[in-house]
C-alpha cells in the first residue's frame, strides 16, 4: 500500500510557480493496478519520481509498505559508459538478486542482441526503454512504476511486455502511466486522473479514462 498523506510538489519555472501536486491525499492500495492519466505537463513523471523517493515533495509525505520499483521507462539511472550488462549486473547487486539470472532475463527480454554488451550512450531512447523494462521486470518488486514503457518496441515486443506485465502483477500491483486509453482499460482495475495539481481516485478504471477525456475535450487555460 502506498500513502499520499497532504502531498505537495511546487516548481519555479521562469519566475512562475507551477503546481504539480497541491495537497494531495490518496491510497493506492495493496495489488491495485491504478492507470495513471493526465494531460501532457500535468505532472505525472514528478509524481512517480515522488513515490520512487527520487524527488522530494514540498510539504508533506509518502508512506509505503513493500519495496516499490524505480519509475520503468526511465533510463537515466543507467551509467552511459556502462554496457547494458554491467548496468543490469550492477542493479542485480543494489537489490540483492542473483547477477546470473537478472542478466540471463534482460538479455532475454530486451532483444538488444550485441547492444546489451556495448556501452548504454550508444543505445536508442527505445533501446535504454527496453532495458530499464527488462531489469525492472526481472526484480520481484511489490510496487511497480511503469511510464509508458509497453508501447516501445514492435507488436511482438509490446505483447511480451504486457504478458511478463500481467504475470507479475498476479503477485504485485503498479502504478500505470500510458497515454493509450486501450492499455489502460485492458491493464488496469482501477484509475487516477491528475489535473491541476488534484489527483481524482476511481475505483472503476472506465470512470477515470472517461474523466481523463473530458478534460482532454476541454480547452484549458493559458
Amino acid at each position: 500500500m502506498i500513502v499520499l498523506d497532504h502531498v505537495t510538489k511546487t516548481f519555479t519555472l521562469r519566475g512562475r510557480r507551477k503546481v504539480v501536486a497541491d495537497d494531495i491525499d490518496a491510497v493506492f492500495p495493496t495489488g491495485a493496478v491504478i492507470g495513471l492519466l493526465g494531460r501532457n505537463g500535468a505532472g505525472k513523471s514528478t509524481l512517480m519520481n515522488m513515490i520512487a523517493g527520487n524527488v522530494e515533495p514540498t510539504r508533506g509525505r509518502i508512506l509505503s509498505t513493500g519495496t516499490i520499483s524505480y519509475p520503468v521507462g526511465f533510463a537515466g539511472s543507467f551509467h552511459g559508459e556502462l554496457t547494458g550488462a554491467q548496468n543490469a549486473r550492477f542493479v542485480a547487486r543494489i537489490y540483492g538478486i542473483e547477477t546470473k539470472e537478472l542478466l540471463e532475463f534482460v538479455e532475454d527480454f530486451a532483444e538488444l542482441g550485441k547492444h546489451f554488451h556495448l556501452p548504454v550512450r550508444s543505445y536508442s531512447s527505445g533501446m535504454k526503454s527496453r532495458l530499464a523494462f527488462g531489469v525492472s521486470m526481472g526484480i520481484p518488486f511489490d510496487f511497480y512504476l511503469i511510464d509508458e514503457v509497453t508501447s516501445v518496441g514492435d507488436a511482438n515486443f509490446r505483447a511480451k511486455s504486457s504478458a511478463v506485465f500481467m504475470d507479475r502483477m498476479q503477485k504485485s500491483g503498479a502504478l500505470f502511466c500510458s497515454h493509450s486509453m486501450p492499455m489502460v482499460k485492458q491493464l488496469c482495475d482501477m484509475g487516477a486522473v491528475l489535473e491541476d495539481g488534484r489527483l481524482t481516485m476511481y475505483d472503476d478504471v472506465q470512470d477515470a479514462i472517461e474523466h481523463h477525456q473530458e478534460n482532454m475535450a476541454a480547452k484549458k487555460p493559458a
